[in-house]
């Protein structure tokens, strides 16, 4: 969401009430405003809406009665840690900025947020920072003001939210889909049609957890739907748009592995392999030099477009390629193209 985004991540419990026997019929987020500290109610309805809040493990809307003996858990993308977040002056690419949200431009090899061995570094650490004078980012919240995200080695745009109303407005956006994105990717493999769409649920790998896993038989995993357009052909890799109708975990780069054209240089899905092209010993040369200039999977977030949460107006941002993906395209211009490529 890439592939990143915040409804596309594994769960995880952070906190668990039990409504006890005695307990009269009260409205959940009424309920939790008095057990969670420092936690406005408008923070625990957006949580709702965002499936957050679950009821006996069922998802349930801010209206909902908490009833006698209900088992209540509020779920969240990352793991629950004990460290705290701390200010670091770190160059951001903040491409847009107002009262109420920012937009960055991700350069790749950036984590988005701490998480287990990123303790520091992070976007946020830099958003931390930069935004030390506002009250979101001094409330010690392990994601202040983030709406969504994209993976470590995927590069592109980034909405953050500065304020509560924009955080809620936002979030409920990418939660019902209304939000626009679409990413360029290098794949593997010639397209068989200029345009087209993969579905195919999407959940954990049985038996890798790390990665993600397409259920093509639909009995796990949760739907997903990514559209593509091929945008330039390079004989033995394409450069493709693509436009999410979901946001799960990884849904670009496992979607494509799906179809046998994994992104160029995705360790984790098998790009790193030369999957198409010649035997020749300069042809696997060339490729590679490629994986040496973009050490890292060839996904960018291009575009991203919402509806302002004050304005009401809708906006529209877009981002160059970065240089290493830039460079890599060049070089398969040069090559397919019958010209020499400097190796």
């Amino acid at each position: 969401m890439e592939d990143d985004q915040l409804e596309s991540q594994e769960l995880f419990e952070h906190f668990r009430f039990e409504a006890d026997g005695g307990q009269s019929i009260l409205r959940i987020d009424k309920f939790l405003v008095n057990r969670l500290e420092s936690t406005s109610r408008s923070r625990i309805q957006a949580a709702a809406q965002a499936g957050n809040i679950l009821v006996n493990g069922v998802a349930v809307k801010p209206n909902y009665k908490v009833k006698p003996r209900d088992s209540i858990s509020i779920v969240l993308p990352s793991a629950p840690r004990e460290l705290k977040l701390i200010q670091e002056d770190i160059p951001i690419e903040i491409v847009y900025e107002d009262e109420s949200l920012l937009i960055v431009n991700k350069k790749p090899g950036m984590v988005v947020h701490p998480g287990l061995g990123n303790y520091n570094g992070t976007m946020i650490n830099a958003l931390m920072f930069h935004l030390k004078d506002n009250p979101l980012f001094q409330a010690g919240e392990e994601r202040p003001g983030l709406v969504h995200r994209i993976d470590k080695d995927t590069s592109g745009l980034l909405v953050v939210a500065k304020n509560e109303i924009a955080l809620n407005k936002l979030a409920s956006q990418f939660f019902h889909k209304t939000s626009k994105r679409t990413y360029q990717a290098l794949v593997w493999g010639n397209m068989e049609e200029d345009e087209g769409t993969i579905e195919g649920n999407i959940g954990r790998n049985p038996k890798d957890r790390k990665q993600m896993w397409v259920f093509k038989d639909g009995s796990d995993g949760k739907h997903a739907v990514t559209h593509y357009r091929v945008l330039e052909r390079f004989d033995y890799v394409n450069l493709v748009e693509c436009r999410l109708e979901t946001g799960r975990t990884h849904q670009i780069r496992v979607h494509f592995q799906s179809i046998k054209h994994p992104i160029f240089n995705d360790r984790e899905y098998g790009g790193d392999q030369i999957l198409r092209g010649t035997v020749f010993t300069k042809y696997k040369q060339f490729v590679q030099n490629c994986f040496q200039v973009m050490p890292r999977q060839a996904l960018h977030a291009k575009t991203l477009g919402f509806v302002h949460p004050v304005t009401g107006k809708e906006i529209t941002f877009d981002s160059e390629l970065p240089e290493d993906m830039q460079a890599v395209l060049e070089k398969w211009r040069r090559y397919t193209g019958g010209r020499e490529d400097e190796l």
